[in-house]
């Protein structure tokens, strides 16, 4: 998927907004850049650099207060699963999970909160579709079946509940 795909893609969804950019150093990084789209009650997040290769991109929502800025641990967490996806031996799916091993916003490495979010969800992001992977921040207890996820259309990753 190219990048002006992309861009049209989130353009439609938000035609009267602001994003805020981010680019990725070439060396080390996975994912080329990155844009932020602040939305009702969150923000919406996606990378760019995946698509050519592997025919997606990932995406990510975000709770948002008033704040005028995007929070920075998503723009990581991006570029942490881009790399994950990237060595992988087989695709990524609609559906797949996986461990985090700790709280999907890097706390305390990054500016992202404490939380009990700790295993992303991958699933065809609900506006955008499957062309675009949206990780969905969840518990162990959520992932594995213990606990309902709680409803929300949209899928926020809000740390702030767990």
């Amino acid at each position: 998927m190219m990048w002006d795909a992309v861009t049209e893609a989130m353009g439609g969804l938000y035609p009267d907004e602001q994003p805020w950019h981010v680019t990725y150093p070439a060396e080390g990084y996975r994912l080329r850049a990155a844009s932020a789209y602040p939305a009702a009650g969150h923000w919406h997040l996606v990378g760019y650099g995946l698509g050519e290769r592997w025919g997606f991109e990932l995406t990510v929502r975000v709770a948002r207060g008033d704040e005028q800025q995007p929070p920075q641990w998503p723009f990581v967490l991006l570029d942490q699963v881009a790399a994950y996806v990237a060595a992988l031996d087989g695709p990524v799916e609609d559906g797949q999970w996986i461990n985090w091993g700790g709280p999907v916003t890097g706390f305390p490495h990054t500016d992202g909160p404490d939380t009990g979010l700790t295993v992303l969800i991958l699933v065809e992001d609900p506006q955008l579709g499957d062309r675009f992977l949206q990780l969905v921040g969840v518990t162990s207890a959520e992932a594995d079946g213990r606990v309902d996820v709680p409803e929300d259309p949209l899928m926020v990753t809000d740390p702030a509940r767990a």
